[in-house]
């Protein structure tokens, strides 16, 4: 039995709150803590990088919320195991921000659309191309994300994606337009906006008027495609030629690296 008398430790009591907290939450800022729990900022920020330092916590780059690690425990749901696809990739994504310059979003699939788990938007002075929030449904048809991780993942996966976003009626030309850009994809390596095609999906209108163009890659680990990873610019400022011979690389590298954390760490 353990002895009642002996003192706690304050300081270890304080940072087992604001773990829990964290755990408790799943997704918390520094002000939300602070609310909750009484205690100055500056205690809650030493505890934080405590907390990180041993691995047990990170912060998103998307919003800057901290979350609990899943890096040493197995996942037991799926919003856990995209929280760790997410972790694993965060620094790296802060490294491909320094490297690229211009913002990237990270991709995991759903039914009907990608959804958009960590984004380094945050760490670029590019107030015009702001990427995200969290949690944003993206096109699997219109958009680069989207289309990396389509032409990335099992032939039969591909085939239900499909099947479920076929319009009742399909525009002429537009089946063998869909085949033809997968087909380039896999062959060149990474996917672009680029061409259109005419069903009615979600992301259509945004992508024709937001003036951006993106690059994405598969993410796959163990030979399977489990995320994507893109870059998006401005197409007024730069070609899309140009991103590709400068950032291509760059982009590629992380999916790698994110792949490689992720068959290191199984969980």
């Amino acid at each position: 039995m353990i002895d009642q008398k002996v003192k706690s430790v304050r300081a270890l009591d304080r940072g087992l709150l604001v773990l829990a907290e964290i755990q408790r939450r799943r997704a918390v800022s520094l002000h939300e803590l602070h609310e909750a729990l009484h205690l100055p900022k500056a205690t809650l920020l030493r505890m934080i990088v405590t907390l990180a330092g041993r691995g047990l916590i990170w912060q998103r780059l998307a919003d800057g919320a901290y979350l609990p690690s899943n890096l040493h425990a197995p996942p037991v749901a799926h919003s856990v195991a995209l929280d760790r696809i997410a972790e694993v990739a965060s620094p790296i994504m802060a490294r491909l921000s320094a490297e690229a310059a211009w913002p990237s979003v990270l991709a995991v699939p759903r039914l009907d659309h990608v959804e958009v788990i960590e984004t380094n938007s945050s760490l670029t002075r590019l107030d015009s191309v702001v990427l995200g929030p969290v949690g944003i449904k993206l096109s699997y048809i219109h958009t680069a994300t989207g289309r990396a991780y389509l032409a990335a993942c099992d032939p039969r996966e591909r085939a239900a994606i499909i099947a479920r976003l076929r319009p009742p009626d399909v525009p002429l030309g537009s089946e063998a337009l869909l085949e033809a850009m997968l087909t380039e994809t896999q062959a060149r390596g990474y996917s672009l906006r680029d061409p259109p095609i005419p069903w009615p999906d979600r992301s259509r209108i945004m992508v024709a008027r937001d003036g951006r163009r993106s690059m994405a890659v598969a993410v796959r680990v163990n030979g399977q495609a489990v995320a994507s990873l893109n870059i998006t610019w401005l197409s007024a400022r730069i070609g899309t030629a140009e991103v590709v011979t400068r950032c291509l690389a760059r982009v590629q590298a992380a999916a790698v690296a994110i792949a490689a954390k992720l068959e290191a760490n199984p969980g």
